[in-house]
C-alpha cells in the first residue's frame, strides 16, 4: 500500500508553481512530466516539460536582461543576494521538506543542505561589492595600465538531482553577484526544489529575465541548441564525467568559458596512529551523508592492515544501528536511493566484490517494498580490481581495502582517474602535510569527513572538472579581465 501524502506535504506541494519560468512570467506548457517520491514511487507533481524552443526563449529573456543587470549597482545585486538568504532563512522548513519529498533524503540532512545552500547567497552578495581591478604604471613608464573585470555575459546552467538546492544557489548566486544572468535547467528527478527557490528570488525583488527555469524530461535536445546558440557566453554543469566530456565538446564550437564539476572516487586513508574515535565519525559522515550520493562521498575506505579490523569493527556496529525509511519519519538516517537503477548499480558493484572474495560485514541487499531503497553495507578485504575501487558508487555501500605503508597509501589513492576530493586521518602532523601535496585532488579533508564549505574553492582535478565554485574564486568564474593601456603624455 502506498505511503500517503500528509496534508502539511500536500500544502507545500500545491505552493510549487508548475510552469517554466521565462522573462519573470510562469508558462505552462503542452506536455507534462511526473516528479516522483522515491521512498514511495508514487506522484507528487506533475509540472511543465520544456521543449527547444522553450529553451531558445528563455535564453532570449536572458540575453535582453543582459546589459541592464550588469549595469546595475553592486550594491543593488548584493542587496538582492542577501534578501534571497534572508528569505530563504524564513522558509527553510519548507524548502527542506520539498528536497526530502523529491529526492529522499532524511529531514535532518536536508534541513542541512538548506543551511549550506543559503550560504552561497550570503558569501556572495558580500562579494558582489568586492569585484576588484587594478591601476599602475607600466614598467617602461610610457602609459598607465587599467585592469577591470567584467561580467561573462548570459550563463547556462545544468544541475544535478542530488543537492537539489546546493547546487542551484552555489551557481546562481555567483553569477548574479558579477552581473551575469541566468537559463537554469534544473533535473527531471528533483526540479521541484529549484522552482521553488525562484519563486523567492522574485519576492526579493530580482528583475524578470535575469535568472530563468527551464526543467524539462529531454535534456539533451533542450540543452544542445542552447550550447550552441552564439549569444551563450558560459555554461556550468554539475554531474557525471561522460556527460560532463560531451558538454565540453559542445561548448568548445562557440568556445564557451566552462565549469565543470564531475564525478568523484574519493580515497579515505586511516593510517595507523589515526584517532579511531575520529576516523570513524568521518567515515560515516564522508559515506552516508546524502545516502552515500554525493560526488564527494568517500569511495574507497584505504585502512592501514594494523587497524583495518578494529576500524571495519566500529564502523559496522554503527552502520548496522542506522535507520532506513521514508526521509519525514523520525530517527530515519538512510533515505532511499534516487531510482532504481541506483539499487541495481549498488547490488552490482557489492556482488562483483563479493564474488573477487570481499567480506560482507553489513547490508549488502535491497530492501523489499516500495520505494529504492538499499541496505546501508560495509564491505573489508575488498581486493583490487574489484568495480567498487574504480567506479563511483554513489549508494550506501563502505568498502575496505588495507596498506602496509605511506607510499602504497598514495599509490592507491592516486590510482583513479578522477581527483575531487580526499580524506586523511592521521595524528601525525608531518604526515599529513606531506598527504597534502601527494594526493591529486582539488580538495581534502584533514582528520575530517565533510569539506564543503561557501567560504572555499569547491572543485577537482584530472576527470572530476573544470573550475571552482565557491569562496573568492567562485565569482571569477563569471567574470572576464580586461586590460586597458592609457598612454603616458
Amino acid at each position: 500500500m502506498t505511503t500517503q501524502i500528509a496534508p502539511v506535504e500536500q500544502e507545500l506541494l500545491d505552493r510549487v508553481p508548475t510552469g517554466l519560468f521565462i522573462g519573470g512570467e510562469w508558462v505552462q506548457t503542452e506536455r507534462t512530466f511526473d516528479v516522483h517520491d522515491p521512498s514511495t514511487g508514487a506522484v507528487i507533481r506533475s509540472i511543465a516539460d520544456a521543449t527547444p524552443e522553450d529553451g531558445i526563449r528563455a535564453l532570449d529573456a536572458a540575453v535582453a536582461a543582459q546589459d541592464a543587470w550588469a549595469a546595475t549597482p553592486p550594491r543593488t545585486r548584493s542587496d538582492i543576494l542577501r534578501r534571497a538568504f534572508d528569505l530563504v532563512q524564513a522558509h527553510k522548513e519548507d524548502l527542506a521538506l520539498l528536497m526530502t519529498l523529491e529526492m529522499g533524503k532524511p529531514l535532518a540532512e536536508a534541513r542541512g543542505e538548506v543551511a549550506y545552500g543559503g550560504e552561497f547567497l550570503r558569501w556572495f552578495s558580500e562579494e558582489a561589492v568586492r569585484i576588484s581591478g587594478r591601476y599602475g604604471l607600466n614598467p617602461e613608464g610610457t602609459g598607465r595600465m587599467v585592469v577591470s573585470q567584467r561580467p561573462v555575459g548570459p550563463s547556462f546552467f545544468i544541475t544535478p538531482w542530488n543537492f537539489p538546492f546546493a547546487m542551484a544557489t552555489r551557481k546562481i548566486a555567483p553569477a548574479l553577484a558579477a552581473g551575469c544572468t541566468v537559463v537554469i535547467k534544473p533535473p527531471a528527478l528533483t526540479p521541484l526544489t529549484t522552482i521553488f527557490f525562484t519563486t523567492l528570488l522574485e519576492e526579493a525583488g530580482l528583475p524578470k529575465g535575469v535568472v530563468n527555469v527551464v526543467q524539462t524530461s529531454r535534456s539533451g535536445a533542450l540543452s544542445g541548441p542552447i550550447i550552441a546558440d552564439p549569444r551563450l557566453r558560459k555554461l556550468s554543469f554539475t554531474g557525471s564525467t561522460p556527460v560532463g566530456q560531451r558538454l565540453i565538446e559542445q561548448a568548445a564550437q562557440g568556445v564557451l568559458r566552462v565549469s565543470m564539476e564531475l564525478g568523484g572516487n574519493a580515497p579515505f586513508v586511516v593510517f595507523e596512529d589515526a584517532d579511531l574515535d575520529k576516523a570513524v565519525e568521518g567515515a560515516l559522515a564522508a559515506k552516508f551523508r546524502n545516502i552515500g550520493q554525493a560526488c564527494t562521498a568517500a569511495n574507497r575506505f584505504i585502512v592501514h592492515a594494523d587497524v583495518a579490523e578494529e576500524f571495519a569493527r566500529r564502523v559496522t556496529e554503527r552502520v548496522q544501528a542506522m535507520k532506513v525509511g521514508r526521509g519525514t519519519e523520525e530517527g530515519v538516517t538512510i533515505g532511499p536511493l534516487i531510482d532504481s537503477d541506483a539499487v541495481d548499480k549498488a547490488a552490482e558493484l557489492v556482488g562483483d566484490a563479493v564474488d573477487r572474495g570481499a567480506r560482507l560485514l553489513a547490508g549488502g541487499t535491497a530492501i523489499e517494498g516500495e520505494g529504492t531503497f538499499y541496505a546501508p553495507t560495509v564491505l573489508t578485504d575488498v581486493v583490487a580490481g574489484s568495480a567498487i575501487l574504480k567506479e563511483e558508487i554513489f549508494g550506501p555501500v563502505l568498502a575496505i581495502a588495507t596498506f602496509r605503508d605511506e607510499a602504497e597509501a598514495v599509490r592507491l589513492a592516486n590510482d583513479t582517474e578522477y581527483g575531487l576530493v580526499s580524506y586523511v586521518f592521521t595524528e601525525d602532523l608531518q604526515r599529513g602535510h606531506r598527504m597534502i601535496d601527494a594526493l591529486e585532488t582539488g580538495m581534502m579533508g584533514l582528520n575530517v569527513g565533510v569539506v564543503s564549505n561557501a567560504a572555499a574553492p569547491f572543485g577537482g582535478v584530472k576527470q572530476s572538472g573544470i573550475g571552482r565554485e565557491g569562496g573568492f574564486e567562485g565569482i571569477h568564474e563569471f567574470l572576464s579581465t580586461k586590460y586597458t593601456l592609457i598612454p603616458v603624455d
